[in-house]
């Protein structure tokens, strides 16, 4: 895997190649992949995501020609973006420069204006996976205006001004997680966030004898109608049913004792959240106490209950997690589940890293003999959030 010096020497390469001058800034902010803690975030649960070690990149220097224009390439080739600073900045087109747009648009109402700048983004972040590639661009964006104007904001606000970025620009009603751990991610840590508080809490994990190997699926069923909000409605009317603000309030024996008063639905979305929530507090402790065997074992449980109570996954996910167990501990896969939105993209498992390249190729060979489709397999360690690589 490339390392990030060598991302950031790539980025400035192809700055020179695009502009003719070498990049007077770089900085990089990552994807990520949520361990554990899935469908949670808006029933005021825990999560457990951490930052992977793929990037979005901006390599930027001064306006060329002195005007008050952001202008933004891609190293993709797709259409690049011109916002221009001296008027309020709009939602336009092209549509992924909707992204940077509203974190733009965020800074100047904080009155932070970068002046005209030449950027290059460069993104390692897989796109459509659930990796978060939204989310890299947008903090890597504010990280490139808080380094110009050279004046850092702190990071909550940092994180909710890309959050808001993403809702009112991009049109994307997505939780605060993927901002967070964009922002507060440490190398060789996983961050605990409570939704609720929005406390953060770095969660050691130093042993390089494991590491998340990431499945792509590289399917993505659409939810039919509207599944998402529909979920959610069910949990908040559970919520009520029980007399609490939210699910993280009610325990199983609550649940249980108010069983008649619930639809079936209605009680399995319930009983996914709850326990859902118990499972990430005890995965936090397990990766403290270095305990692999446990960990797996909540992960296997978190896909059951996404499968059964919640109903979000899919036959290609459902596949990956039955050969994981097929290889199982003995293959070196501690545990396997989906990640994210579920009906396609990631599946995470826990892996014994010296065993790694044995899993990936079984894996691979497995999941296209049973679908019929190649997935994209890489390992990544728990990776550093935004950084300030030239400044």
């Amino acid at each position: 895997m490339t390392s990030l010096q060598q991302l950031a020497a790539d980025t400035a390469q192809k700055f020179v190649q695009s502009y003719g001058r070498p990049p007077r800034w770089i900085v990089a902010a990552p994807g990520r992949v949520n361990v554990i803690g899935e469908h949670v975030d808006y029933n005021d649960g825990y999560v457990l995501p951490m930052a992977i070690e793929h990037y979005a990149v901006m390599a930027a220097d001064r306006s060329a020609d002195g005007k008050t224009v952001m202008q933004i390439r891609d190293s993709s080739g797709v259409a690049p973006v011109l916002v221009d600073l001296s008027v309020p900045v709009q939602p336009g087109e092209p549509k992924w420069g909707n992204y940077p747009r509203g974190v733009i648009a965020g800074f100047l109402e904080l009155g932070l204006n970068p002046g005209g700048l030449d950027v290059l983004l460069h993104s390692t972040v897989p796109m459509g996976g659930g990796l978060s590639s939204s989310a890299a661009l947008e903090v890597a964006t504010a990280t490139l205006i808080e380094t110009v104007a050279g004046k850092k904001i702190d990071p909550v606000t940092k994180a909710l001004l890309c959050q808001k970025a993403e809702n009112d620009f991009a049109g994307v009603p997505c939780g605060i997680m993927d901002q967070f751990v964009s922002v507060m991610g440490r190398q060789n840590h996983l961050l605990l966030l409570d939704c609720r508080s929005r406390k953060t809490e770095l969660v050691p994990m130093s042993d390089a004898s494991v590491s998340l190997m990431i499945i792509n699926t590289n399917v993505k069923h659409e939810l039919v109608g509207g599944g998402y909000a529909e979920r959610r409605q069910q949990c908040e009317q559970a919520a009520k049913i029980l007399g609490v603000p939210a699910l993280r309030d009610a325990t199983p024996e609550m649940l249980e004792h108010a069983k008649g008063r619930l639809s079936n639905v209605v009680f399995r979305r319930a009983r996914h959240a709850i326990s859902e929530i118990e499972r990430t507090v005890h995965a936090a402790e397990g990766v403290r106490a270095s305990n692999w065997p446990t960990v797996g074992q909540l992960m296997y449980a978190s896909h059951a209950s996404l499968r059964d109570d919640y109903e979000v996954s899919c036959r290609e996910l459902d596949t990956v997690v039955e050969i994981a167990e097929d290889i199982g501990y003995k293959g070196g896969i501690y545990g396997c589940r989906m990640t994210g939105g579920g009906f396609g993209g990631c599946a995470v498992a826990l892996v014994k890293t010296e065993l790694v390249p044995a899993i990936t190729e079984k894996i691979a060979a497995e999941y296209k003999k049973k679908t019929k489709i190649t997935a994209t397999i890489f390992v990544s360690r728990p990776a550093a959030g935004a950084t300030v690589i030239k400044g």
